[in-house]
């Protein structure tokens, strides 16, 4: 018996002392792998920019390729889809935005495949841009009190573009639309390249585009600037009021956004890793300028901060989506 005992603490001994052995034999990350970073839109688009950016200097920091996969469709949901079922390993990421991680499942509950608040974990923000509300040229507005006043006219017929159903972009009339009770038929595109082209021959009355190409169009004249979306006024365009200024619209603050995540239950130690990565980036003065000259605003902060942004734009679209009733049919 005594022998058995003696075994035993034997073998309790050889486990205790071989324990940090098997957790220093563990792979360190990242590894001779490279990280995969998914962009879920084609490739040539302002995240796709912004996601190649981001990749070439992540590489630096990580001391690891960071490549960079284009998986479009289904308005982003199908790339963001391939990650949320990835392994949690660190090494598959998506340059997430706002519309299929924080719209998508409320417009098309059965057409999005993954729930974006427990198939995804939030890493790091990247950016954050306002939207522009801009009219044809010859529309008799020039400003959003004025706007409001003619869309509360009986018999209003005004209309405005984005580019598609359940967008950020149409959230955000749709919230001005709320907030000022005025009328507008949305049109809504596949993309905007054709978007500020019918607005300014005077095919729709307004179109909501993102910040970078608003700008040369309201500079030119070509557009008519009527707010910026975010919470104060916009660089690039410093003459152009923000919504919240209009008397009514006050603490309206809506921008576009895009950021870094990776699937459930990745551990906390590689979350904390890839964020430090990311901010590391974002805080190049070549890096924040090359935003900056786009109209967004470099991300900053932990992971949690991301986290708890994240979750109170899905709480906030998600009622926007129920109020006005939007679905996008399948």
């Amino acid at each position: 018996m005594k022998n058995r005992f003696r075994l035993m603490g034997a073998l309790l001994v050889g486990a205790a002392v071989l324990a940090p052995l098997h957790v220093r034999a563990q792979p360190a990350w990242p590894g001779a792998k490279p990280i995969t970073m998914v962009v879920p839109f084609t490739a040539g688009g302002s995240l796709d920019a912004t996601a190649r950016l981001l990749a070439e200097e992540m590489s630096k920091q990580l001391k690891q390729s960071v490549v960079v996969e284009n998986v479009a469709g289904a308005g982003g949901t199908i790339g963001v889809g391939r990650v949320a079922k990835a392994a949690p390993d660190g090494y598959t990421l998506v340059m997430g935005a706002d519309s299929p991680v924080a719209i998508a499942k409320y417009v098309n509950p059965a057409g999005v495949s993954y729930d974006p608040a427990k198939d995804l974990t939030p890493v790091a923000l990247v950016n954050t841009a306002p939207m522009v509300l801009v009219a044809r040229p010859d529309l008799p507005v020039s400003n959003l009190a004025e706007l409001q006043a003619l869309g509360r006219q009986e018999g209003s017929r005004l209309s405005y573009a984005t580019s598609g159903v359940g967008t950020v972009l149409h959230l955000g009339m749709e919230m001005i639309k709320q907030a000022g009770k005025l009328e507008a038929l949305h049109v809504p595109y596949r993309g905007g390249a054709q978007i500020a082209t019918d607005t300014i021959s005077g095919q729709v009355d307004l179109a909501m585009l993102v910040s970078a190409s608003a700008a040369p169009h309201v500079k030119s004249g070509k557009l008519k600037g009527i707010a910026v979306t975010g919470g104060g006024r916009l660089p690039l365009l410093p003459d152009l009021p923000a919504v919240a200024e209009t008397p009514g619209f006050e603490g309206y603050d809506v921008v576009t956004w895009a950021g870094l995540f990776a699937p459930a239950h990745t551990p906390k130690a590689l979350v904390d890793r890839i964020n430090q990565a990311v901010n590391a980036v974002l805080a190049q003065p070549d890096v924040r300028a090359k935003l900056q000259s786009q109209g967004a605003t470099p991300g900053q902060g932990d992971a949690a901060a991301f986290a708890r942004f994240v979750a109170s734009e899905q709480q906030r679209y998600a009622q926007v989506v129920q109020r006005v009733g939007i679905r996008l049919a399948n």
